[in-house]
């Protein structure tokens, strides 16, 4: 698999990626996190795109994943808050909406290698209800710090860090 930026043309197979990914979200327990406000919007996965912040898992010629990455100092503002507390301060990337077509399995796996060939410590948050995320991130060696508040939805999240 490789990974790189999405192309601008590409964003209606993203939102058919998300699209699938809050249907899988919602058959294992997760109904909520994405599915309530249909998650991410269009708008959201366009800027994305646009800042040059949103990457594509590709397989044989297919994308089969996606996901936002940025990293700096202060690479997410809703991580500058937390109940709990971060073991690292200084430069970090992020990785948000993280989404697998379903055809391939290691997405996450791929999207955190990527991150850590580029900054020493990632940083990442997903829903209570999202234990299937919750367990694969455990395995990947990240750690549980905190509770976050994101912009766009008044639930908690869980915030993990590697």
């Amino acid at each position: 698999m490789s990974i790189r930026k999405t192309r601008k043309y590409e964003l209606p197979t993203l939102m058919a990626i998300y699209a699938y990914a809050r249907s899988f979200m919602a058959e294992h327990g997760n109904a909520y996190q994405w599915g309530h406000n249909l998650w991410p919007h269009e708008e959201v996965v366009a800027a994305d795109i646009e800042s040059g912040r949103s990457y594509v898992i590709v397989r044989k010629g297919e994308i089969v994943g996606a996901f936002y990455f940025h990293m700096g100092e202060h690479a997410d503002p809703c991580y500058d808050v937390i109940d709990g507390s971060w073991e690292f301060s200084g430069p970090y990337g992020v990785i948000h909406r993280i989404a697998s077509s379903g055809k391939a399995k290691g997405i996450l796996k791929e999207a955190v290698e990527f991150a850590l060939e580029r900054v020493e410590h990632v940083r990442i948050d997903t829903h209570a209800d999202n234990t299937v995320m919750r367990d694969a991130l455990l395995k990947l060696g990240f750690k549980p710090r905190g509770i976050i508040h994101v912009e766009h939805d008044s639930e908690p999240r869980t915030a993990y860090e590697r």
